[in-house]
């Protein structure tokens, strides 16, 4: 009994060939788009948290601690602090949001695609263990010839 198999070159003429979705997202990404990702990058690391921190420490430090001729943000309002502060915020937080929205449309890509390519591997398999059986039958049929 003959199994109806696809051929290997049957298998590969009808899979799509597989393409480089990162090097497709990359190019895809306008300018403004690729430093909306390259400041997401930088800003989401405990680096720039380190360093934010530190410039906060020492400014609220300064202005606390100096000489009271050499404090230029008066406690306990800090405003000149609090004002660029909100200043990075409402700057970063858009910038963020459109970095991560075109992080999150590059992961969907990249899943989608391994998800074709374990289509195609699992279509692949089954065509060897269709054919592997086959063998089998056919090692079978002569075995009982010679018998």
């Amino acid at each position: 009994m003959k199994h109806n198999v696809k051929s290997f070159d049957e298998l590969h003429k009808t899979r799509p060939e597989i393409t480089d979705v990162n090097k497709n997202h990359k190019e895809s990404l306008s300018k403004l788009d690729k430093v909306a990702v390259w400041i997401t990058n930088r800003v989401g690391t405990m680096g720039f948290f380190i360093a934010i921190f530190i410039w906060t420490i020492s400014w609220l430090s300064w202005n606390s601690l100096a000489p009271v001729t050499m404090r230029f943000d008066p406690f306990p309002a800090f405003v000149l602090w609090l004002f660029i502060s909100n200043m990075i915020q409402i700057f970063l937080m858009p910038l963020l949001m459109i970095g991560q929205n075109l992080q999150s449309k590059h992961s969907e890509t990249r899943a989608e695609n391994h998800y074709e390519l374990s289509i195609k591997t699992e279509e692949e398999i089954d065509t060897i263990i269709k054919h592997l059986e086959n063998q089998n039958e056919l090692l079978e049929e002569v075995l009982k010839k010679k018998k």
